[in-house]
């Protein structure tokens, strides 16, 4: 089934189209930052509060280079009073590259003859699954091609069959999706097989930049995509996750666009997105876009500080697009989830062997190809929890009722003992022995400094009972 978005009639103004482009290029041209002004702004989102338009403005214009450091320093700080060192870890499985659009940045694009399509098929998908619970992993997010096959009875059925795959101690508890925009009847069978988050990302929220860029397809319809996760949260998914692909247009206008996104889900159902993705172009098979907004490294960490204060309580993903030098650094400014050991071969992960990437049969080139032990690793180092929680999805803490926690900051006391206890079970089942003895001590190190502002004994109880072969604790 294809939805023609001429066909749905809009039942609420809240799906009025909301990105006023005007109003985003005056508060980049007119908003002038003072010292003092910048510092204020970044004491408000450290109290936790959601920065206006105008604030995020004054950050993106911000020029000293000592002002700079502490927007990033800033960033920091919030980061860790909200999330704490915990770094979610997910792996993408891209089910089917068949697509009816033609997307001058992406190699699924329809004009493009060189792609190799496929699309799993169940025992496939399976196999898939099985490779991915071997190297440990709880969360995938499944994506998907836009086109009439991977309809919402297909992406459904996906869902179930993860979630039926059970290899040792694997399963995977959570399963996000990245697809086609959806009418409000097609987002409730989807949601229907116990999704987590639904993404939509816009690509770019400049109205002209995207015309010239989406050829052709359902997706060159601008306002069907900007509101396609509204029509998500009437069917009652109230977890959705929104993104921009930096370098289609300036940087900062897609900042402000994503902020104004923001702004329009609290204004309608008093709740934020789950999540901001903020994926840069790489490069794809037959690539073929202006390349004269694309974003360097230095703006692309500004940009993720920004993003960060902006958005004191909103999940911040950053993909193996980036490499992992970029992703390191990246880490201390903002970002919550991470991927590791991604390959976006469809039917990649089955094959278990290395090899170099071919762009005709991958969405795009991904430049951190580190193993997820070795992500793991380097995590470990560096004194993060690798967390594969999933805990306030199945306890019922999503949408409103994740804010009521998140917002003031509770979250922390969930996150942190949830992200021990899923990475106890990685050392018990997955770790090599180097990486289980500095694990486990990590895992010591965090218990002391929780225990000097919490109750401890049922976590320490629970890690032990994970030793002892129990699995899926949480709080």
């Amino acid at each position: 089934m294809i939805y023609k978005p001429e066909k749905y009639k809009i039942k609420d103004q809240r799906m009025v189209p909301f990105i006023d482009t005007n109003e985003i290029w005056d508060y980049i041209n007119n908003t002038k930052p003072t010292v003092g002004r910048v510092k204020d702004i970044i004491a408000k989102s450290l109290d936790k509060n959601r920065l206006s338009l105008e604030e995020t403005a004054a950050l993106i214009n911000t020029t000293d280079p000592e002002l700079i450091e502490e927007i990033k320093q800033g960033a920091r700080m919030l980061k860790e009073k909200v999330y704490g060192e915990r770094i979610v870890l997910f792996a993408p499985l891209y089910v089917g590259d068949m697509c009816i659009n033609n997307c001058q940045y992406c190699g699924f694009r329809s004009t493009n003859k060189e792609m190799n399509r496929i699309t799993l098929e169940k025992e496939q998908l399976i196999e898939e699954v099985a490779a991915l619970e071997e190297q440990g992993h709880k969360r995938l997010i499944l994506v998907f091609g836009e086109h009439p096959k991977y309809s919402p009875e297909f992406i459904a059925d996906s869902v179930r069959t993860v979630y039926g795959v059970k290899v040792k101690n694997g399963e995977i508890r959570r399963v996000n999706i990245n697809a086609a925009p959806l009418d409000i009847d097609g987002f409730r069978i989807v949601k229907d097989s116990k999704i987590g988050t639904y993404q939509v990302f816009q690509e770019t929220y400049h109205q002209e930049t995207y015309k010239k860029v989406h050829l052709g397809g359902i997706r060159r319809n601008y306002e069907w995509r900007l509101t396609s996760l509204d029509r998500a949260q009437e069917a009652g998914i109230d977890d959705v996750g929104i993104g921009a692909l930096f370098g289609l247009y300036d940087w900062r206008f897609e900042v402000l666009g994503l902020i104004r996104h923001v702004n329009h889900f609290e204004a309608a159902y008093h709740v934020g997105p789950h999540t901001i993705s903020f994926p840069r172009i790489q490069n794809a098979s037959s690539l073929n876009i202006d390349k004269s907004h694309l974003v360097s490294d230095s703006e692309f960490v500004r940009l993720v500080a920004i993003l960060r204060l902006a958005v004191p309580y909103t999940g911040m993903i950053l993909t193996a697009r980036e490499s992992a030098k970029i992703r390191d650094e990246i880490l201390r400014f903002g970002v919550s989830q991470i991927d590791g050991g991604t390959n976006l071969e469809i039917g990649g992960y089955s094959k278990k062997k290395n090899k170099s990437q071919d762009l005709n049969m991958e969405q795009f080139q991904i430049n951190d190809t580190r193993s997820l032990s070795e992500v793991i690793d380097e995590l470990v180092k560096n004194e993060y929890i690798p967390s594969f929680c999933t805990s306030c999805y199945r306890r019922g803490r999503t949408g409103e009722h994740f804010m009521e926690f998140s917002v003031p900051g509770f979250i922390k006391r969930f996150c942190t003992p949830n992200a021990l206890l899923t990475f106890a079970e990685y050392l018990e089942d997955y770790a090599k022995e180097t990486t289980k003895q500095k694990g486990y001590l990590l895992i010591e190190k965090k218990l002391l400094e929780l225990a000097s502002q919490q109750d401890v004994v049922e976590l320490t109880n629970k890690i032990e009972l994970v030793k002892q072969g129990k699995r899926d604790l949480y709080f």
